[in-house]
């Protein structure tokens, strides 16, 4: 597949994924958001934390009581924060909901001091936002980039899952070469489905 066919094929596989996930009946995502929040603390007591962890925006699987449950489990939880400049992701601990405020894209980052983007790096656990997986770990993003300029700098063995539905784990998706993989799906039905591409520690 070519690089343009590679871009057209994700530009029709992401107005597909957000149009089925806006489909979805407010209560079944209600219900799908609690399984996730308790399988994120589950996965997070095997890992301990930092935990570095996002706000889901829209119709992202998920809520904001995954984020509270693991800060209230005792984990130290870091948020992203959108940089002003094209670059990996900045990150600020989040505290309890009183310390966010609005930002860029539609999101709600901490208030908190900025502990720049290396602090990535020191979490045992990164849950990261995405539209689908595929099997051997190729994440579709919404096409902005930042994760794949973050998670080059997550340390090697640390796990990376990205949060999905169900029916979002896919066989194959199309990537590019600057696409990063990542190790797992947590998922409402399935739980933890480990994918194909481990990294050693």
């Amino acid at each position: 597949m070519t690089g343009r066919a590679v871009l057209a094929e994700k530009t029709r596989l992401r107005t597909a994924l957000v149009a089925a996930r806006k489909a979805i009946p407010a209560e079944e995502r209600a219900a799908r958001a609690a399984a996730l929040a308790a399988a994120a603390v589950d996965l997070a007591a095997t890992t301990g934390g930092p935990v570095c962890a996002y706000l889901p925006v829209g119709s992202e699987p998920g809520s904001p009581e995954l984020v509270a449950a693991l800060h209230r489990a005792g984990h130290q939880v870091l948020l992203p924060v959108v940089p002003p400049e094209q670059g990996p992701l900045d990150w600020a601990a989040y505290t309890g909901p009183d310390s966010l405020a609005a930002g860029p894209l539609g999101l709600r980052e901490p208030t908190g001091p900025r502990l720049g983007p290396d602090a990535v790096s020191r979490a045992r656990l990164v849950l990261v936002p995405g539209l689908a997986v595929d099997r051997a770990g190729a994440r579709l993003g919404r096409g902005g980039g930042y994760y794949d300029r973050t998670l080059p700098l997550v340390r090697p063995g640390t796990p990376v899952v990205v949060v999905l539905n169900d029916e979002e784990l896919l066989d194959r998706l199309p990537a590019e070469p600057h696409d990063r993989p990542v190790t797992g799906a947590l998922l409402p039905g399935a739980g933890l489905v480990t994918l194909g591409n481990i990294r050693e520690g």
